[in-house]
């Protein structure tokens, strides 16, 4: 092949024009409005031969009557010619229909696990077929709901293993241990277990702070029972000693900060399955505090992380969506990033602008990832972030590979749009190119290579800050570009970028005057997205003053502006700037004060002088006794001083 030499080291098979969704952000109907119909007359035809030839011409006579008319009409038919066959309506025949039902269930006639695929399909028909939308000027199809709407069924990750494996797969034998498991409060984000302690209230609740133009301001609380259960929380993070955060959930097993540092614990030693579950509980603890108002779907509630009540429920959907993703569930981790930004769009504390397109790639959840691009560009400046300067082209070729679903003008349409705003984006970010094909495993040809604005000097001259945003992306997403079919289509557009930058075009030195300006210093929230991440690639970017000073898993980074409700109070028993000697005396007597130092019990100076000389007097006299009691040994004798004596 001609110009960028590829040898990714597993290439797929599957060409790019692989199996992908449509246009349209939900997922298209398995039923289209125009196949109802001719079920609907066969429907209504089984209604007639159950109701007898009267009853089938009188349904001719009224045709042109509107459907929701003629069913209700149908169904009120049915019902009288129940009531002729059974006139006198009891309950034991009731009884005895359930208890037949029963034994067929018993008998394996009608498993439950049909059943309940059945009512899974029904609900996502009934939710499909809700969803209005409607069809942009490029050709993306998306719908009327905001933008950041969240769908609770798409919270479950068993909604999405169910729609791979199906639902006998994932449940397995879980509903016969769901019966007789204790009862416990339903949730929405997290599915309580068995082997959870039960839950009993921990002082966290949600206060409304205000409203305005349809925004809900909230912010947790911690009452004092809480907060004394925090103030032993930091004193275990400061003994260094996890056994003493153990100790610690023991006695308030819903402790949300200690759930999330032992979680990094674990993490850290490689039980992976503990510390998922260890946020999954805290998940719980939090979401058993919400506001009766509080919704998680609407996107117009918000959450200040500069308040430390609140950032605990942050880390616990970030660490959580991180699972997930790990976990195999890209779709479900997409929906959880979608609830982090509806949290609070505008600062976007832990900066998921960075991964929102990584997990739609993931999800093959093009048309999100377009419209969020389209709708946000004009006010957020989207294109001046790496990831959405390259993944948004990607997705639009990932678009236009769907042969089977767009007609030809769609498809070059999405094919010219992709191509421009990939050699957009290779303008703006050259530094990207030589850093994406190293993680590719790709070796560019001669001209690519030995060109400067694609070579060694690109990368060095980024600013910091923007190194710091290639290297996240690229670590994090080189592995969609390895695609035969995408590593060419980037070498066309490479090759059509060196032409516009030989011939000296505007776009190039306009590009070049904004990466001098811009970038000069990356945010707060953009360093914690990298702490919390844990890509190398990104972490080894790091400036010296992040990496020098203390990350706590439980609050990395806090804002520098944080509204404080409540502070810690000094240890008194810890006094400062003590000398060594009086370190001496205070081990040997515990109640040893210095002279001016103010003591718990609020006792003047005149009695801690009077403490003072007791306490050197008892020191003194105990010294005395130690010294006197002290006996020194003659060392023994030798008996043959000459050493003549023969070796055993």
């Amino acid at each position: 092949m001609a110009g960028i030499g590829f040898c990714p080291p597993t290439p797929r098979q599957a060409g790019a024009g692989g199996v992908f969704l449509s246009l349209s952000v939900e997922i298209p109907n398995e039923e289209s409005e125009e196949d109802l119909g001719p079920k609907e007359e066969a429907a209504g035809s089984r209604l007639k031969e159950q109701d007898g030839p009267g009853s089938s011409e009188k349904a001719e006579a009224e045709e042109p009557q509107s459907n929701g008319q003629r069913e209700g009409e149908e169904v009120q038919q049915q019902d009288q010619t129940v009531a002729k066959l059974q006139p006198v309506s009891t309950n034991k025949p009731r009884k005895k229909k359930k208890k037949r039902k029963n034994k067929r269930n018993a008998a394996g006639e009608a498993p439950e696990d049909d059943a309940l695929e059945d009512i899974d399909s029904l609900l996502e028909k009934m939710e499909d077929s809700s969803e209005l939308s409607y069809e942009t000027k490029s050709g993306v199809t998306t719908d009327n709901r905001p933008l950041l709407y969240v769908e609770h069924r798409n919270l479950n990750p068993e909604t999405e293993l169910k729609r791979y494996f199906g639902a006998r797969a994932v449940l397995g034998d879980q509903r016969p241990r769901q019966r007789q498991r204790q009862y416990v409060r339903s949730t929405w984000l997290t599915v309580p277990k068995d082997t959870w302690p039960r839950y009993s209230k921990t002082g966290i609740a949600m206060r409304l702070l205000e409203t305005s133009r349809g925004v809900l301001h909230f912010t947790f609380e911690h009452h004092r029972e809480y907060q004394q259960v925090q103030f032993r929380f930091l004193d275990a993070v400061e003994s260094l000693d996890p056994n003493n955060i153990v100790l610690l959930l023991q006695m308030n097993p819903y402790h949300v900060d200690s759930l999330l540092q032992l979680s990094e614990v674990c993490r850290m030693q490689e039980d992976q399955e503990m510390a998922r579950d260890l946020v999954e509980r805290a998940l719980y603890s939090l979401e058993c505090a919400f506001h009766p108002v509080f919704s998680l779907t609407s996107g117009t509630c918000r959450l200040d992380y500069r308040r430390p009540e609140n950032r605990a429920f942050y880390l616990s959907l970030f660490k959580h969506m991180v699972f997930l993703e790990k976990r195999g569930c890209p779709r479900t981790a997409l929906e959880f990033c979608k609830l982090i930004l509806s949290l609070d769009p505008e600062n976007d504390p832990l900066c998921v602008l960075l991964l929102v397109d990584w997990l739609c790639l993931r999800a093959r959840e093009y048309a999100f990832l377009a419209r969020l691009f389209q709708e946000w560009e004009g006010h957020r400046n989207l294109s001046q972030l790496p990831n959405f300067a390259f993944s948004v082209p990607l997705a639009y070729f990932f678009l236009s590979q769907q042969d089977a679903e767009l007609s030809e003008a769609e498809l070059s349409q999405a094919r010219e749009r992709a191509a421009h705003l990939l050699q957009n984006a290779l303008i703006m970010f050259p530094g990207a190119l030589m850093l994406l094909l190293d993680h590719c495993s790709v070796q560019p040809d001669s001209m690519v290579a030995s060109h400067s604005f694609f070579g060694l000097q690109a990368q060095l001259s980024q600013p910091p800050a923007l190194n710091q945003l290639v290297c996240l992306y690229v670590g994090r997403t080189h592995s969609l570009w390895k695609e035969p079919a995408v590593m060419a289509w980037l070498e066309t557009n490479v090759h059509e970028v060196l032409r516009r930058v030989e011939a000296r075009e505007a776009v190039v030195e306009e590009a070049a005057q904004k990466r001098e300006v811009r970038y000069q210093s990356a945010p707060r929230n953009i360093y914690r997205h990298v702490l919390l991440s844990e890509l190398k690639e990104a972490t080894a970017a790091l400036p010296l003053e992040v990496t020098a000073q203390p990350v706590m898993g439980f609050d990395p980074l806090p804002p520098l502006d944080s509204i404080i409700s409540y502070t810690r109070p000094e240890r008194t028993n810890r006094p400062s700037n003590e000398s060594t000697l009086s370190l001496f005396f205070r081990s040997l007597l515990p109640n040893f004060t210095l002279q001016g130092e103010v003591r718990q019990d609020g006792r003047d100076e005149a009695g801690a002088g009077r403490d003072l000389n007791q306490g050197v007097n008892r020191l003194m006299a105990a010294m005395r006794d130690m010294l006197a009691n002290i006996q020194f040994q003659e060392p023994p004798q030798d008996e043959n001083p000459d050493g003549d004596a023969d070796w055993d």
